[in-house]
């Protein structure tokens, strides 16, 4: 499984080989069809087994911040709770994490991805929509799923560490260092939702 998700953040699932996989990872090719019948098999087991350990860390990140936030909720610190999991995976976990990411990025962008990515996440982007609504009274919920949209956007490049930002900067910017990436990246986010806001209600009082 390490080697096929090392080879699929890499190429793609069409650029991968069952035989491709076998070869990285010193075992049969039979053995794959064995334990996961075939190749989009082995790719759900290869993305649901870090899937379930993102889920767990995002909801128990998102339950922490309610707790310890009272009644002062807002949007950066919930933003925040939900983006730092990734982080921290990325930084201290096992070095497949950062192909998982650059897996997971990939695959927001095919046609079939998309329902994979519902199926294993949605419940944690539902419980930061249902923290915003509390944190951001009166906005539509609408407006929420918009500004998500874009955040997932944001997001998934930045876990990436494509490094084009370093070569655009020339070196000013560095995309690996993920202490940098994270402050930016949740006040960049924090940022368009409140600006969402902001103009929402500008536009209820013309």
């Amino acid at each position: 499984m390490d080697g096929a998700e090392q080879l699929f953040a890499e190429r793609g699932f069409y650029g991968v080989t069952t035989r491709q996989v076998a070869s990285l990872a010193g075992a049969d090719d039979a053995l794959i069809y064995y334990h996961f019948k075939n190749k989009w098999g082995l790719f759900n087991a290869v993305f649901e087994r870090r899937a379930r350990v993102l889920i767990t860390a995002r909801h128990d990140s998102l339950l922490a911040y309610v707790a310890t936030s009272g009644h002062q909720l807002g949007a950066h610190g919930a933003i925040a709770a939900f983006i730092n999991p990734m982080i921290e995976l990325s930084q201290k976990g096992d070095p497949g994490w950062k192909s998982y990411f650059a897996l997971v990025a990939q695959m927001d962008n095919t046609p079939w991805g998309g329902e994979i990515i519902h199926r294993f996440f949605d419940s944690n982007v539902h419980e930061l929509v249902e923290i915003l609504q509390k944190a951001l009274p009166g906005i539509p919920k609408r407006e929420l799923y918009w500004a998500y949209n874009f955040l997932a956007g944001s997001m998934m490049l930045a876990l990436s560490e494509t490094e084009r930002v370093d070569r655009l900067s020339e070196g000013l910017c560095h995309a690996k260092d993920l202490d940098e990436v994270r402050t930016r990246l949740v006040n960049y986010c924090a940022g368009g939702f409140l600006a969402m806001v902001t103009e929402e209600r500008l536009a209820g009082r013309a």
